[in-house]
């Protein structure tokens, strides 16, 4: 593969936090929390009864006609895909299609659609069901709906890892760019499960948190009142093109991707290596790709979700890869606010990296109360300055089935 520099030129959200990305690096920086009590019906006879749904809902900013068109995933997906291409000052430019991709990431896809549906057909028959069912609620239709948005007639891929899957759509575009398949790619993540199912399951097999306190306290990543996390939704696009394409054009650029690095733990479908083991080698794989040493990483924005043992685990797995240079770096985890949008997770907390490097300023963890003493990592709990020149910074993600991808984005 070539050595091809991948650059960030674009980039889109719509967050719990934010209906873009301005107010949600605004939210970010104020410590603000987008989690909330769910005061719908539904909810009522749920173990958990809080999640951190999207600031701006999408029927807001999209056409009423296409978005009944679209699964809740796609519509957010959408959203941040629109904002993303507007940002990079592609739309309406001269571009050769052929040479634009997407690579657009969903846990669970459109688990609304599917379960509306299915009520449908219980309720009423099988002639109440949808004709457009299948092509909303198939997990590549946020990434199939982008392409027909923008042209896209290369590659348009659906990376599906979990909670790795938004981080393992950014290592595919870069992929994509360094095999030379494309010049230009979308790409990012997309979640919406905020539904009684998936949170009743999550619930169920003991991973949300059932803290009853005040719901923008509850998601509390490495403090020692943690008990599990939130669930969030939203999506993250960023637009990634070959550095070459995007001086060629006069781009602004906000980072680099300097590396990834994509492993498997082969240890629980559910729980992460208590030793980090797979964890560590993406982080090695990612700076090696990189070529860039632990020293040059000023910043981690960590997976961390607030649960009792995958905030150990990825403090492992930091001290293993970065060594002593681990208790230096500034870290923090944005899922503190957001609470955590599964397949989404990966793009939204890529695009917070991307800022911090850039507007050297690193986001706070709130409702740290109370350090687990088992983690021995500089946390950020106010907004910390980053060092002026060349620098460095991760973004980790983890996944059910033991899936683990480390991006490292670099200053330019």
């Amino acid at each position: 593969m070539s050595r091809t520099r991948v650059v960030v030129t674009g980039m889109g959200t719509t967050s719990p936090l934010g209906g873009d990305v301005a107010s949600t690096w605004e939210g970010l920086l104020a410590g603000r929390s987008g989690v909330r009590a769910l005061t719908e019906e539904w909810a009522e006879d749920l173990p958990v009864k809080i999640a951190a749904r999207v600031a701006v809902e999408p029927t807001e900013v999209l056409e009423r006609v296409k978005a009944r068109r679209y699964d809740r995933s796609t519509q957010l997906a959408m959203v941040a895909a629109m904002e993303a291409w507007r940002d990079s000052g592609l739309e309406g430019a001269e571009i050769d299609h052929d040479r634009l991709g997407v690579a657009m990431a969903s846990g669970i896809g459109g688990v609304n659609t599917l379960l509306s549906n299915y009520d449908s057909l219980i309720e009423k028959g099988p002639r109440r069901v949808s004709p457009l069912a299948v092509p909303m609620l198939m997990p590549n239709a946020p990434a199939a709906n982008i392409s027909l948005y923008v042209g896209a007639r290369a590659a348009v891929n659906t990376p599906v890892s979990a909670c790795a899957s938004g981080n393992e759509a950014i290592s595919l575009a870069v992929d994509q760019i360094r095999l030379g398949r494309a010049d230009v790619v979308l790409a990012g993540g997309t979640e919406a499960a905020i539904h009684p199912l998936p949170m009743a399951a999550f619930a169920n097999m003991m991973a949300l948190s059932k803290n009853a306190g005040d719901p923008t306290t509850v998601s509390r990543p490495w403090d020692t009142g943690r008990d599990g996390f939130v669930l969030g939704e939203g999506a993250g696009v960023l637009v990634l093109e070959s550095e070459e394409h995007a001086k060629a054009r006069g781009a602004r650029i906000y980072a680099e991707v300097l590396g990834a690095g994509i492993t498997a733990d082969s240890h629980d479908i559910a729980q992460p290596d208590p030793a980090g083991r797979g964890g560590s080698r993406a982080i090695l794989r990612a700076l090696h790709e990189s070529d860039v040493d632990a020293e040059s990483i000023v910043h981690v924005n960590a997976h961390a979700t607030s649960t009792p043992k995958g905030d150990i685990a990825e403090g492992l797995m930091l001290h293993a890869t970065l060594g002593a240079h681990a208790s230096e770096v500034v870290v923090t985890s944005t899922k503190s606010m957001t609470g955590h949008l599964l397949g989404g997770a990966g793009a939204l907390e890529a695009i917070a990296t991307v800022l911090a490097l850039s507007h050297r300023t690193v986001p706070p963890t709130i409702n740290l109360d109370d350090l687990d003493p088992e983690v021995d990592l500089d946390i950020a709990t106010k907004p910390r300055d980053l060092p002026v020149g060349d620098a460095a910074a991760l973004n980790n993600s983890f996944g059910f089935g033991g899936a683990n991808v480390a991006v490292v984005f670099g200053s330019v």
